[in-house]
């Protein structure tokens, strides 16, 4: 009996030590690393999001890819600007005449203003929203540049000189009152981001179309591709210091 539980004790003295030294496995181990879910997100409406790809059930438009702190964001720019006063830089640019302009100064102060975001080479959305920019203004008859200003702005200012824009405007028969801007990308992204048109890539630039009434701080953000009277209506809404919140595509 003795000798067994001597032998216990020297297993015991043995085997304590040797423990010890042995590295722990939960402090060896590798975190794992915790992978982002991936968000899809509509250019038109980001408060549209999905974990997979797929077209946006409001408007057809193809889901982007977005990191859940950008989809978060857009929503909170798209819920904040309508019917608000915006913060708008005054950033120096170019027009399409290849004059200096000061965008807040000479285009936005105490005007009315319909704004989308284009950009020359686009083949998809930008012929369409230059389209419909054509037939709004067409529409708005003596209103258009005298009593309401059309901007489109390009979000690819390295491509797009005043020559390029000046000469996109004329497919559409733009008038006097229809104002082209590119400039350098630092002052085009910092407007772009004011504006709540930032995006990561040209190509999932947003068919928004911005219209304000700079006077009475009146703004509303809507689809640019919605059929003529509904911006029309819009614009005459905004003309009076009313807001109409749509962002539907018509049908």
């Amino acid at each position: 009996m003795k000798r067994i539980t001597s032998c216990l004790f020297i297993c015991a003295v043995t085997f304590i030590p040797a423990l010890a030294q042995q590295p722990h496995n939960h402090a060896q181990t590798p975190a794992k690393k915790i992978r982002q879910q991936k968000v899809y997100s509509c250019p038109m409406h980001p408060e549209v999001t999905a974990k997979s790809k797929g077209k946006c059930p409001k408007c057809g438009m193809d889901l982007r890819p977005v990191d859940q702190k950008e989809a978060a964001a857009d929503v909170s720019v798209a819920s904040h600007e309508v019917g608000r006063q915006m913060n708008i830089p005054d950033v120096e640019l170019i027009d399409q005449n290849g004059r200096k302009i000061h965008f807040y100064t000479d285009l936005v102060k105490g005007q009315i203003v319909v704004i989308n975001f284009i950009f020359t080479t686009c083949t998809t959305i930008c012929p369409p929203l230059g389209a419909t920019f054509a037939r709004v203004q067409k529409e708005l008859g003596d209103k258009a540049g005298r009593d309401v200003r059309f901007i489109s702005i390009s979000v690819d200012p390295a491509t797009d000189t005043p020559e390029r824009l000046k000469a996109w405007g004329a497919k559409f028969h733009a008038g006097d009152g229809w104002t082209f801007v590119t400039g350098n990308k630092p002052q085009v992204d910092e407007l772009l981001r004011a504006l709540g048109a930032s995006s990561a890539r040209r190509e999932d630039h947003s068919p928004t179309v911005l219209i304000g009434n700079d006077a009475h701080g009146t703004w509303t953000r809507t689809y640019g591709l919605a059929n003529t009277s509904q911006l029309v209506q819009i614009i005459n809404d905004i003309m009076v210091g009313k807001t109409t919140i749509t962002t539907e595509e018509s049908n």
